[in-house]
């Protein structure tokens, strides 16, 4: 990055155009622009902070509610840039409190973080009962900036929760930016008490602009598809291969069961060997696991190994949201993927509909992105750093 222009996101994108790294895309010059006016009006902030040595008397310790810039929702097709872009604007921010995060992975902080307030109230420790407020109160003390990757909502738990967090969250000056595949009209479509949800979407925008990015260009589907990591059809062929990268991946280690605790219960692993771990489909998407559960498999092993991946449609519905969210998972945190399907990702899914039809564009492109030779040298240097 330090090779780029230091002045905005769109002298950031031209630059990298002109070093032959991207290909030049009017509507991701278009998006850089509101990027860039993001940041003006972030940094237009600052010094209304400290004008003199007793500035910090008279200055509100709140930003007040005017201040505060209207956030970004961008909404598109997978592929698009919408990441890359909120990246170079993540980088080049201003702000100390800021935290880019994969959604999932955040709300599974909020949930953690209620926990244990509600463990602090059956202690006796705090009097408060409602632990939105002060969750929300050390969430904006550690970050006041908000960029979320892939905003998509599919556990009741947090569709429930997330306008009365964000109500807290925007009301102490919190500024959310934020990739999805949809627009948040879509956003839980078809989810359980989606009327109790649609309170969020209504705040959402009162909050953030909302941004289409819709390049008829996927990106991802241009890189080299060449490592043999993803496996399909399902018979011998396929078994044999898995069984043979298994081999070669835990070399000289013990193999063995394993068991990962989490939030007072076990999460099985059915095979590990150091930073490696191997399940079957059922074992990952037809138990009730969330993005929580798969975020901390993760924490305990980086290459994952998945077996007989089937044909997703209406009648494994909460499988297919699991294997959304297991992949979502897998690509956020850069972990490597090997796996054996009924068939390759585009055709995984057997009837588009709903939020999941909507999304599984999204996993297909990662499941694209995650073959990559680009991908396995990025996880190779992230491993080697550790």
């Amino acid at each position: 990055m330090s090779a780029y222009a230091e002045h905005g996101v769109s002298d950031r994108l031209t630059a990298m155009v002109a070093a032959g790294e991207l290909r030049a895309d009017p509507l991701q010059t278009a998006m850089a622009l509101r990027f860039d006016a993001l940041l003006e009006a972030i940094q237009a902030q600052r010094p209304a902070r400290k004008t003199s040595a007793l500035g910090w008397l008279f200055a509100s310790r709140k930003p007040e509610k005017s201040a505060v810039p209207r956030g970004l929702y961008i909404h598109g097709g997978v592929g698009r840039g919408k990441t890359m872009l909120m990246d170079l604007f993540f980088a080049l921010v201003p702000i100390k409190r800021k935290r880019r995060a994969h959604f999932h992975e955040f709300m599974a902080d909020v949930h953690e973080r209620i926990h244990q307030h509600r463990q602090k109230l059956k202690r006796g420790e705090t009097k408060q009962a409602d632990p939105v407020p002060p969750v929300a109160e050390s969430l904006i003390a550690e970050a006041r900036l908000l960029c979320f990757d892939e905003f998509s909502v599919t556990d009741i738990a947090d569709a429930m929760i997330l306008s009365r967090l964000f109500g807290e969250l925007f009301a102490r000056g919190c500024i959310l930016v934020a990739t999805s595949n949809v627009e948040p009209d879509n956003l839980y479509k078809d989810g359980l008490n989606r009327g109790l949800f649609l309170p969020f979407v209504d705040l959402l925008k009162k909050h953030v602009d909302i941004v289409a990015l819709d390049s008829q260009t996927d990106y991802r589907l241009e890189k080299d598809e060449g490592l043999p990591v993803f496996r399909f059809p399902l018979g011998p062929d396929a078994d044999e291969a898995m069984d043979r990268a298994w081999r070669r991946e835990t070399a000289g280690l013990e193999v063995a069961p394993a068991a990962i605790g989490f939030r007072g219960r076990k999460i099985a692993v059915p095979a590990a060997a150091g930073r490696t771990a191997r399940f079957t489909f059922a074992d990952l998407c037809e138990k009730p696991h969330g993005a929580a559960d798969y975020l901390a498999i993760l924490k305990h092993y980086d290459t994952i190994f998945v077996d007989h991946i089937p044909f997703l449609g209406p009648d494994r519905r909460n499988e297919t949201k699991r294997f959304i969210n297991l992949v979502d998972t897998i690509y956020d945190q850069g972990a490597r993927l090997f796996a054996s399907a009924v068939a390759a990702p585009e055709n995984l899914l057997v009837a588009k509909k709903g939020t999941e039809g909507f999304e599984f564009d999204r996993t297909v492109s990662r499941l694209i992105e995650i073959r990559s030779v680009e991908y396995a040298e990025s996880h190779r240097q992230r491993i080697a750093e550790l």
